[in-house]
């Protein structure tokens, strides 16, 4: 199953990756693949990981190579770069983490692209889960790189934009004809007495409401402190928050939900 977060930038995609992960690590024994395909590349922060190099470094290296025709003609550029691409996975102990990043420079990479989609279409067949923290914005479904999304989560913030972009999102998915199995809206930063509006909102573009994450005075204070949110502790507002959205979405089998209801 592939899981692709999306919305306006600053409407909190990060942090509700982060969140759905450490439900995810909590309450299952699924083996996940996290993807941090925002080339801001700011998901290794909030999970308190290092990372050394990226997809985007794999592929400007190799481009660059091609153009300077300094590959060994015996050298097959697909299981090269596919090399490199694994140099950049880092192997945690409850979860695998792919940053990547931006390919720098000018110039075509439509080859090195279409090889890198090959290369991660095997990859991501490797894990029960991979969840992807989304660019902001619609650029990403126009390259058409949520194709083999099965769930698109769309996060909002309490903003006229923040909704026009999770419509957009929606429409461009259609013109593009990228065809998830389920799209859902998350709200961010919302509370209790908005959560009527959020529905209505959510009904008027057409997808189906998730839940919403409220404000966490313990998210704001692990993010100044640089802390990763995956610590958070259980009774934190956005951690609860964060189970409901994991439990509705469907993420977890009835033996794992049991657990999660029964530990409440």
């Amino acid at each position: 199953m592939v899981i692709s977060v999306s919305g306006k930038g600053g409407t909190g995609k990060t942090t509700l990756t982060a969140l759905i992960l450490r439900t995810l690590i909590k309450n299952s024994k699924k083996k996940i693949l996290v993807v941090d395909a925002d080339p801001a590349t700011n998901l290794p922060d909030v999970l308190g990981i290092n990372i050394n190099t990226t997809v985007g470094d794999a592929a400007t290296k190799l481009k660059k190579e091609i153009e300077e025709g300094s590959l060994s003609p015996s050298i097959q550029k697909q299981d090269l770069l596919e090399s490199r691409v694994y140099e950049a996975l880092i192997e945690t102990r409850d979860f695998d983490f792919l940053p990547m990043g931006r390919s720098e420079g000018e110039g075509c990479y439509c080859y090195v692209n279409s090889i890198l989609t090959r290369i991660l279409d095997v990859l991501t067949k490797n894990y029960d889960i991979t969840l992807m923290d989304m660019e902001a914005g619609l650029e990403h479904l126009s390259r058409r790189t949520d194709r083999d999304v099965d769930i698109m989560i769309i996060i909002t913030d309490p903003s006229k934009m923040g909704f026009e972009t999770a419509r957009r999102i929606k429409e461009v998915a259609e013109e593009v004809h990228i065809n998830f199995k389920e799209i859902f809206l998350v709200g961010n930063k919302f509370n209790d007495s908005q959560l009527s509006f959020l529905k209505k909102k959510s009904e008027e573009i057409g997808i189906k409401f998730l839940g919403y994450l409220p404000y966490d005075e313990n998210v704001a204070t692990y993010n100044l402190d640089g802390k990763s949110l995956l610590n958070l502790p259980p009774d934190s507002p956005s951690v609860k928050a964060a189970e409901d959205i994991v439990r509705n979405a469907g993420l977890l089998r009835d033996e794992e939900l049991y657990e999660l209801l029964r530990e409440k």
